[in-house]
């Protein structure tokens, strides 16, 4: 059960309905996580206007998707989890396998375990990481408009799995649990 309920589109305020609205416009739906959001209509602006500025960066959505996974591994987020494998499994297109690693800090392709390597790290370290960890992301073809935006990314991400773990949002998609509740 949710410890903080999620908007009713027939009794939120304009300002929510608003929300939900621009929710639903930007996704073609209104998960459940965007009716808890909706509470606060300035933070849905933000979050759907974060999303969609990093949606026209230098990351694919297949690398954005493996960013949200790891964060939501790592912050163990069961909802976010089960979103992101759901949308880089149908939307992404990731097979299953890279699915898994990416949910490990790990890729196949050595371009994106650099980039999953240092948003791990970052998040960890609170942003303190070492030259020696730069550089290797940067031998690994990592650009600095990439760094950059695997920071806002994170941001992103930390966002969404705080706001649903504080929550408790009932999960819309088949669940996945993090590895370390296994």
């Amino acid at each position: 059960m949710s410890s903080i309920y999620a908007i009713n589109e027939a009794t939120a305020t304009d300002a929510q309905a608003g929300a939900l609205r621009d929710v639903k416009k930007a996704l073609g739906g209104v998960p459940n996580m965007a009716k808890v959001m909706a509470h606060s209509p300035a933070v849905v602006k933000a979050w759907l206007g974060l999303h969609a500025s990093l949606g026209e960066g230098a990351l694919s959505p297949q690398i954005r998707e493996r960013l949200a996974l790891s964060t939501a591994e790592y912050n163990g987020c069961t909802y976010c989890l089960s979103a992101h494998t759901f949308l880089a499994s149908k939307v992404a297109k990731i097979d299953d396998s890279e699915i898994e690693l990416a949910r490990n800090i790990a890729s196949d392709d050595p371009h994106i375990a650099a980039l999953l390597e240092l948003s791990d790290s970052i998040a960890r370290n609170r942003g303190s990481v070492s030259d020696v960890e730069v550089g290797q992301a940067r031998a690994a073809g990592v650009t600095d408009q990439e760094i950059i935006e695997v920071v806002g990314n994170l941001a992103l991400n930390i966002l969404t799995n705080y706001l649903n773990i504080l929550a408790d949002t009932e999960n819309d998609y088949e669940a996945v649990k993090p590895l370390s509740a296994l």
